[in-house]
């Protein structure tokens, strides 16, 4: 008995010990970033840089299992993107990851900058938990500031305002690394990269060997300076800062005349995540701040829906959006049946539709196509959809489609429209063999109602360089 009682007393000395964050599974060396309703919004929704965001319980066993992977998944991305995670177990974070839509766990989301600060574009991860699948997709989630330079406007740009950095590479791609750089200069430093064929340009900065990076400093007497040291993401912004000062993270608000507002950078800790206790605590039956677009339209189209087009034939489908000369078309490919998912898919399209129209918004058209159509048309097959329910965009005219992966939700439907919207994104091939030419149809009275005056002009969508191929994302770190 005296002996039970000993080894008793030391298990609950050693258990007393173990760090405290360990009830939040990840410890305080972790790489993962840890968050909570204080600090969310200023670490992850202001951020100038993408992140994911793991919403966990600590005695959830697939976050257990998710948890080796998911810090290597940090150290991969270390520099380029934040890998951060809620404790949902905590009361304190309990509306935050309500407000998120967390229904089970562990649920993983990207957070990518869109065009207005404080309101990412928000997705939800579908992809393998693995390190390498997580790092792919946030890698071609990162955005690109960065200028394609040829020989014809290199003067153009070395004309602009302000120190510039040029990467002369033999690749095509723009690498995470760059656009991490770029992100952290963004109005400081313009960085352009320049491919090894734009002969007139290296011969005219002496590039002997690739890749090359060099800063060319403000002024038209300033010689440039290449860059000789490793090319990580350390070393090269420490060589940048010799012609300015990275962004704050999360950048300062502009006022009214454009430029940004400065901080007394002597009184900001060095340790942003430890200055984080200091500041106010959200009211406790107030949810944080909308994380994206999306968040907003539950309010604004909730309670409002304008029934999206129903696709009566295949003539209508190839009229509308599979000749060589359409425009982006957004397609549910539902079953003929009533279906919950398809119901669902339908009702989120509806109340954007009801969005963007009362918004006085352009935008493509969505229609909704019985699977019998798609099957007849041979859409399934061609783009390998296997799904009951499937959402698509495709633009014949320029030959790509995009995938939709979620549980069809407003927001992430939302989040997803709102990539295409901006350019960013995966982007396929479109199958050739479901392109058709010129439809000899006349257009019906009614299909030409206001409504569909949506559909925008090809060039007048927000078109972005392709991201990064995914078998780049492990070798970012290490070249540029």
């Amino acid at each position: 008995m005296p002996h039970h009682t000993t080894l008793v007393a030391a298990l609950t000395a050693a258990l007393a010990a173990l760090p405290s964050a360990q009830a939040g599974m990840y410890l305080r060396s972790s790489p993962v970033l840890q968050l909570d309703a204080k600090n969310f919004d200023s670490l992850i929704t202001k951020s100038n840089h993408t992140s994911i965001v793991e919403f966990y319980a600590p005695w959830c066993g697939h976050c257990q299992n998710l948890k080796p992977a998911y810090e290597k998944a940090a150290r991969n991305l270390e520099g380029l993107a934040k890998v951060a995670a809620v404790d949902c177990d905590d009361d304190a974070n309990k509306a935050l990851c309500g407000a998120h839509g967390v229904q089970g766990f562990p649920t993983l989301k990207t957070f990518r900058p869109g065009k207005k600060p404080g309101k990412p574009v928000v997705e939800d991860y579908q992809g393998p938990r693995t390190a390498s699948g997580i790092t792919d997709d946030v890698v071609s989630k990162i955005n690109n500031h960065v200028a394609k330079i040829t020989d014809k406007d290199v003067d153009d740009f070395l004309a602009k305002e302000g120190p510039k950095a040029l990467l002369f590479t033999e690749k095509g791609t723009t690498s995470a690394l760059l656009r991490s750089v770029a992100i952290d200069f963004l109005d400081v430093i313009k960085v352009g990269q320049i491919r090894n064929k734009e002969k007139g340009a290296v011969e005219r900065f002496g590039i002997e060997s690739f890749p090359t990076l060099v800063l060319v400093p403000e002024g038209t007497d300033s010689e440039p300076i290449i860059y000789d040291g490793e090319l990580k993401k350390n070393s090269v912004v420490e060589f940048l800062k010799q012609a300015g000062e990275p962004n704050p993270d999360p950048a300062p608000a502009k006022s009214k005349d454009g430029k940004k507002k400065q901080k007394d950078e002597s009184k900001k800790p060095k340790d942003e995540t430890k200055a984080k206790a200091d500041e106010p605590e959200p009211e406790p039956e107030e949810a944080p701040e909308a994380s994206s677009s999306a968040s907003s339209t539950a309010e604004n189209a909730a309670s409002t829906m304008i029934p999206i087009k129903p696709v009566s034939s295949t003539e209508m489908l190839q009229e509308k959006c599979l000749q060589r000369d359409s425009h982006t078309c957004v397609l549910a490919i539902v079953p003929s049946d009533d279906s919950e998912k398809g119901t669902r898919a339908v009702e989120s399209l509806s109340k954007l539709n009801a969005k963007y129209i009362h918004g006085k918004r352009h935008l493509f058209p969505f229609f909704s196509v019985p699977d019998s159509i798609g099957t007849e048309l041979g859409l399934r097959k061609a783009l390998e959809l296997s799904g009951e329910v499937e959402l698509v965009a495709i633009n014949a005219r320029r030959k790509w489609w995009r995938h939709y992966e979620g549980d069809f939700g407003l927001e992430s439907v939302e989040a997803w429209i709102d990539a295409i919207r901006l350019g960013e994104g995966d982007k396929k091939k479109l199958p050739k063999e479901i392109i058709v030419e010129k439809v000899a149809q006349e257009k019906p009275a009614e299909e030409s109602s206001s409504e569909e005056t949506r559909a925008t002009d090809p060039e007048a969508e927000v078109e972005t360089e392709a991201p990064q191929p995914a078998e780049e994302a492990e070798s970012a770190h290490d070249e540029l």
